[in-house]
């Protein structure tokens, strides 16, 4: 993704209804349904849409979630069935642009919007019960085409059809398919600095994966000999 690349939006969904599902979270609002029309995107999200375990989802750096065309119909293919926009929890179906392989920090226009890249989608099991799919949140998160959160700097309407143009890639090139997958976490810690706004779940996710590979690497690292004695 580079400067001046631009996309197309599909579609701009908010929820249609609250869903029952199991577990502590109780309900859900996945249930994304394109409006007809333009919807305007707040510093909290689109108006006409809410959160309800605000306690894992939201916020700022939650604001908007996108997902890409080309990443969806690779996904109805394998299903055998149509994945319409907002099936993946979407507020943007938007065609065009590899989101999973946004650069954190990375800055579109959409309308009167401007929306910052700021985090991957972390699938959980309120998406592995909407999507009917057997071991869901594995098969997702193995393919990592998360798609990623939006935060809303500028805030202003957005709709089916509007151009969606990069603006502002930052130099440090890390993406949202690095964050969620954490294969170079020395790479990762470059963040801390180079996005000094990234949110405090993206800095723990940083550190997971870092005590994660030193865990893995003190595993495989083979053990000292010992002196012989006497």
């Amino acid at each position: 993704m580079h400067v001046g690349a631009i996309g197309r939006v599909l579609a701009a969904c908010v929820v249609h209804a609250d869903l029952e599902v199991p577990g502590r979270v109780g309900r859900s609002a996945i249930d994304k349904r394109p409006v007809s029309g333009r919807v305007r995107a707040g510093r909290l999200g689109f108006d006409g849409d809410h959160v309800c375990n605000t306690r894992d989802h939201g916020g700022v750096h939650q604001a908007v979630y996108g997902y890409a065309e080309e990443d969806a119909r690779s996904w109805s293919a394998e299903l055998g069935r149509a994945l319409a926009p907002g099936w993946f929890g979407e507020n943007l179906r938007i065609s065009g642009l590899p989101l999973s392989d946004a650069v954190l920090g990375a800055r579109c226009r959409i309308g009167d919007a401007l929306l910052e890249v700021s985090a991957p989608r972390v699938p959980c099991a309120t998406f592995g019960h909407w999507s009917g799919e057997r071991h869901w949140v594995r098969r997702f998160a193995l393919r990592a085409n998360t798609g990623c959160y939006f935060r809303v700097l500028t805030e202003g309407e957005v709709g089916a059809g509007d151009p969606v143009e990069i603006v502002h890639v930052p130099e440090h090139g890390i993406t949202v398919r690095d964050v969620f997958t954490g294969a170079d976490p020395a790479r990762l810690e470059r963040l801390l600095t180079a996005e000094p706004t990234i949110s405090d779940e993206i800095r723990a996710q940083i550190a997971r994966h870092a005590r994660r590979h030193a865990t893995a690497a003190a595993a495989t690292d083979p053990a000292p000999e010992q002196e012989a004695i006497g």
